[in-house]
């Protein structure tokens, strides 16, 4: 299956959470998509289910296929440290999703594209790969063509939130990874735990 390029609210439906930002259309049908998503007796799940809904969640809200997916999750059973925080980490320091983060782009759809089409680079050098993995010091920045892209305007015109992770240049259009996330730096609301559980069947 190639990656999901569908209506991301009734992914967030399917969660019951909007964990690709606000949705209006998510607020008005907070419930399961489909002809049998109003009732209000639905069949209970297994202790799977809850736990393959959840590592789907992490994949869809970060826009990972599952080869990806599983994969980075076998780099973080390597590492020392708490397998699910490290899986969240991993994740965090995606480049796409630093993009993301740092207000660059609007959603990590968009900040995949830009990251893509070769507008975003790291430590000076463009990089146009999304999954790319940064490290504490390294420095992201728009290219200097891209500047005075709209989308890059308006997403940094409309920057709202700031994370004590990232440091972020407004005037040079630069930012820095000061060091990986903690779990409660991480706003998403993934319980990874059950994803440990889950790849450990």
């Amino acid at each position: 299956m190639a990656r999901y390029i569908g209506p991301t609210t009734k992914i967030a439906r399917k969660f019951g959470d909007p964990i690709f930002g606000a949705d209006k259309a998510f607020e008005k049908k907070n419930y399961p998509p489909g002809q049998h998503g109003q009732m209000k007796k639905r069949r209970k799940k297994s202790e799977y289910g809850i736990q393959l809904l959840e590592k789907q969640k992490a994949k869809y809200t970060y826009g990972l296929l599952e080869k990806q997916f599983s994969n980075t999750f076998k780099r973080a059973v390597r590492k020392k440290g708490i397998t699910g925080e490290i899986l969240l980490q991993l994740l965090e320091a995606r480049l796409d999703n630093v993009v993301y983060r740092l207000g660059i782009a609007p959603t990590r759809r968009a900040a995949r594209q830009l990251v893509g089409h070769r507008h975003i680079t790291v430590n000076d050098r463009v990089v146009n790969i999304p999954s790319y993995t940064l490290r504490p010091g390294d420095i992201i920045g728009v290219r200097e063509k891209s500047k005075s892209l709209e989308i890059i305007e308006d997403s940094l015109a409309s920057r709202s939130s700031s994370y004590s992770w990232l440091e972020w240049d407004q005037e040079m259009k630069k930012g820095k990874i000061l060091n990986y996330p903690e779990r409660e730096e991480i706003p998403e609301t993934i319980k990874e735990q059950l994803i440990v559980e889950l790849y450990s069947k």
